[in-house]
């Protein structure tokens, strides 16, 4: 019961902050619920003394949401397979080649250079940590958002093969960023663990290739029940089933649930809503039900980051280092994107304004948190929490807002390169 009644209040909050975006603020839908969830937090801080139990009732509130596991255990699962079933297959295959790089070598260049970083920034900052835990920032930093980036970049005006390209890495890139950080927090907890080429490589296989192989499957079987039965609420109850079902396969058989997800979400929505026994309006009825579940999951998962700033203690005191650490995330990003695309012959040209729109498109956002707050305790977590929620901040609000005004500035002034 109190399970519900936590979600009973997280729903009601949303619906206020949606409509008093929809009403005054005008921003995309997710960001605008996370500004007015921080604004409200700030205004609970800074009235603590005259409401405290308003105060009180509100960060218990938050702090009983697990975001961990709500959102790698579950809604992540809802969120990717509602994000692949309205990606074209076609698109993706075009982009496939820096799809794969980014979402793989990137992550592991971005995952040293910030590390490295970090660990010189914080020894000149006076709050020096060891350099295993800078990695493991570093890694839980590195992947972009694909919630972020799949709820902002479609209003953004990106075009359309730069927006592939982003959208693709951030889905895929999760098998790649969820090995690194496990490698890296095990290290840093001093357990042992098989770092040679054949240990990583067995887990990223695993865990990555497991899980698309998985996926596929379910997407498969999925698709043809949905071909062999008509009626939308049938065809729905269905892909229901594959992401409920697959995120529990996955975890059983310890592969990748969103990686899982990811794959199955492409084979219904290229092959499974295009069989001839599909109507128009069945195909349109799945569309608009994961569209649907897109928008609500978002506007309570940014809702409960913009809240997550109550739990944070002593924010303000990493105020130097957070903004420092944006910048380093960036320059890192700049550096994992630069080097593939001079290095590896893609098919396609990669000119400046392509390189930057990647860099600056790349957001961060609740997986990362997500991943902070399931480091251990004697870790710094309070310190790498907080940095990495600046970057977040950042993330969503600054770059979330300017990537379309960016493309189209750089648009006006020359074409992007595909």
């Amino acid at each position: 019961m109190e399970l519900y009644y936590s979600f009973s209040a997280l729903i009601v909050l949303s619906a206020i902050f949606a409509y008093l975006n929809a009403r005054f603020l005008k921003l995309p839908a997710s960001i605008g619920v996370m500004v007015i969830a921080l604004i409200v937090s700030v205004g609970l801080i800074a009235t603590d003394s005259i409401f405290p139990r308003t105060f009180i009732r509100i960060t218990t509130l938050i702090a009983s949401v697990d975001l961990t596991e709500i959102l790698m255990g579950a809604m992540l699962n809802f969120l990717l397979f509602a994000g692949a079933i309205h990606i074209h297959l076609e698109d993706l295959r075009e982009q496939r080649a820096p799809v794969m790089i980014f979402s793989t070598v990137s992550v592991v260049i971005s995952t040293f250079v910030i590390g490295f970083l970090m660990y010189n920034l914080l020894n000149f900052a006076g709050m020096p940590i060891p350099m295993i835990q800078c990695l493991v920032f570093g890694a839980l930093i590195s992947p972009t958002d694909p919630i972020a980036v799949l709820g902002i970049l479609k209003q953004a005006g990106v075009p359309k093969s730069l927006e592939t390209k982003i959208a693709g890495e951030s889905l895929f890139n999760d098998g790649m960023a969820v090995v690194v950080f496990i490698l890296m927090l095990a290290l840093a907890r001093g357990e042992e663990v098989n770092t040679s080429f054949g240990g990583i490589t067995s887990l990223l296989v695993k865990e990555a290739l497991g899980g698309i192989v998985l996926g596929l499957v379910l997407g498969f079987i999925g698709s043809q029940m949905i071909y062999r039965v008509d009626g939308y609420n049938v065809h729905v109850l269905i892909t229901l089933a594959i992401v409920m079902g697959g995120h529990l396969a996955a975890q059983a058989m310890h592969m990748s649930g969103p990686l899982a997800m990811v794959a199955a979400g492409l084979v219904v929505g290229n092959y499974g809503k295009n069989l001839g026994g599909v109507s128009e309006m069945e195909r349109d009825y799945i569309d608009k039900f994961w569209e649907l579940i897109d928008e609500i999951l978002n506007a309570i998962l940014f809702l409960i980051i913009g809240f997550e700033l109550l739990l944070i203690p002593d924010l303000k005191q990493y105020g130097f280092i957070g903004i420092a650490a944006i910048a380093v995330v960036l320059f890192a990003r700049f550096i994992s994107i630069y080097i593939p695309v001079r290095i590896i012959p893609f098919r396609t040209r990669f000119g400046k304004k392509s390189i930057t729109i990647l860099v600056w498109g790349g957001l961060r956002g609740g997986v990362s948190i997500a991943l902070a707050l399931s480091i251990d305790q004697d870790l710094n977590k309070d310190l790498l929490l907080a940095i990495t929620y600046f970057v977040v901040l950042f993330s969503i609000i600054v770059q979330g807002l300017t990537v379309g005004k960016l493309t189209a500035k750089m648009s006006e002034t020359a074409e992007v390169a595909d």
